[in-house]
């Protein structure tokens, strides 16, 4: 039980992060369902939380969030990372975390080929 109540919690940061890191009101109500239902539903709260962590911060991720990022797709990835970056408090850096989401991109990728 106290896993499962875990996983709610971290569900629930998850959904806050993204909440307050996406700007809403520059995306469109079918655009943002649809990033919901294609990208955030392939991938753990946990993952998520890692993947924001390596590119935003100086976070570390595991080879098993790797596969995780690589199955969700270069596409969803990118789209995300893109529209978190985009946020006025964030744009400064726009550059340096694009970079490092590219970085990361490639890393997890020669991650899920060697597995």
């Amino acid at each position: 039980m106290s896993k499962f109540s875990s996983h709610i919690t971290t569900l629930f940061i998850v959904v806050a992060l993204v909440c307050v890191f996406v700007p809403v009101f520059s995306v469109e109500e079918a655009e943002a369902k649809s990033l919901w239902n294609t990208c955030l539903v392939k991938i753990t709260p946990k993952c998520a939380l890692d993947i924001i962590g390596v590119v935003f911060e100086n976070g570390t991720i595991s080879d098993p969030c790797c596969n995780d990022l690589v199955k969700e797709g270069k596409v969803c990835h990118d789209t995300l990372i893109k529209y978190i970056a985009d946020k006025p408090m964030l744009l400064a850096h726009e550059t340096e975390y694009l970079k490092k989401s590219a970085d990361l991109w490639n890393h997890c990728v020669s991650i899920s080929k060697s597995a």
